[in-house]
């Protein structure tokens, strides 16, 4: 290969790289891949949910067969193509780059993005069962993930929960642990004894009405009917608003304090990029990012 030829090829990987990762390359905004991207994302919901009605006729049923053939073969090119233009970042350069690349969260989001569908459309005239048809369509919705990387709002959420990680599984362990107790609870009260009842005869069948109850649904499919278990269920039922309210305030917090450190970046930034003759504006930056730190501090 002639060294026009390898710099054409590093030429175009870079261009497709820019295409593909905007931010990567110092521009704002997403690209028309981009959008295409996000797009067909949508569409594939759409066919998912179209494929579900039966009142469609054959003709649109081969037309979303083919639409969903398009997406699948688009969105294995465009893994591919992330697979090749990778090297473009440095921590992803030669072989085993792209095969710590192929491991990150995104990588493995834009397999799952195309593979199980791929899977379902060559299996389905083999005669698979249809239990698993129906798992490999219904990891479409996997193609969320996808949007995480063009969407703001995802990535907002993924370092909320990443930042209340530890405060939110304690909250959820209490709340798996209040809704066993509660669960054993009533198979006692209502569950044994000369009035036992059928939806409470063992602890697994108690355990929905435990769920149901402190997450306050309260389907009223299953209620205790003795004194105890409804002076119980009393209890249990003002517990559930506080197993909901928990956690609920503690993700709040944790949004309230990600979206200010982000503001708090985006001043840092913008006192980076005032010229050090303009010292009034650099004034006027400091003193509102020290006044949104002491905002978070408080």
């Amino acid at each position: 290969m002639t060294t026009h030829h390898v710099v054409t090829r590093i030429g175009l990987r870079h261009r497709l790289y820019g295409q593909l990762e905007p931010d990567a390359t110092g521009k704002s905004g997403l690209s028309a891949l981009n959008f295409l991207i996000i797009g067909l994302v949508l569409l594939s919901f759409l066919a998912l949910a179209l494929e579900t009605e039966e009142t469609i006729g054959p003709i649109w049923r081969v037309a979303i067969d083919y639409v969903n053939l398009a997406i699948v073969s688009i969105f294995a090119i465009e893994y591919l193509a992330r697979l090749w233009v990778a090297g473009e970042d440095p921590k992803y350069r030669g072989i085993g780059g792209r095969l710590k690349y192929m491991m990150t969260g995104y990588a493995i989001a834009d397999l799952i993005a195309f593979l199980p569908e791929l899977l379902w459309i060559l299996l389905t005239p083999a005669g698979v069962g249809d239990e698993v048809l129906i798992i490999l369509r219904a990891l479409r919705l996997a193609r969320l993930i996808k949007l995480a990387r063009f969407v703001p709002a995802f990535d907002v959420l993924g370092a909320t929960v990443e930042r209340a990680g530890t405060q939110l599984l304690t909250t959820l362990a209490m709340a798996l642990a209040l809704v066993y107790v509660s669960a054993v609870a009533l198979y006692f009260l209502e569950g044994v004894g000369a009035n036992a009842r059928e939806e409470f005869a063992s602890i697994p069948r108690a355990l929905w009405w435990a769920m149901a109850t402190l997450t306050t649904v309260g389907y009223g499919d299953v209620y205790p009917v003795t004194a105890l278990g409804k002076m119980f269920a009393s209890v249990i039922a003002l517990a559930g608003i506080g197993v909901v309210a928990l956690p609920a305030g503690v993700f709040a917090s944790a949004f309230s304090d990600e979206l200010r450190e982000r503001e708090i970046r985006k001043l840092k930034e913008r006192v980076e990029e005032v010229e050090s003759e303009n010292d009034e504006l650099e004034a006027e930056l400091e003193e509102e990012l020290e006044q949104e730190i002491e905002k978070f501090q408080d």
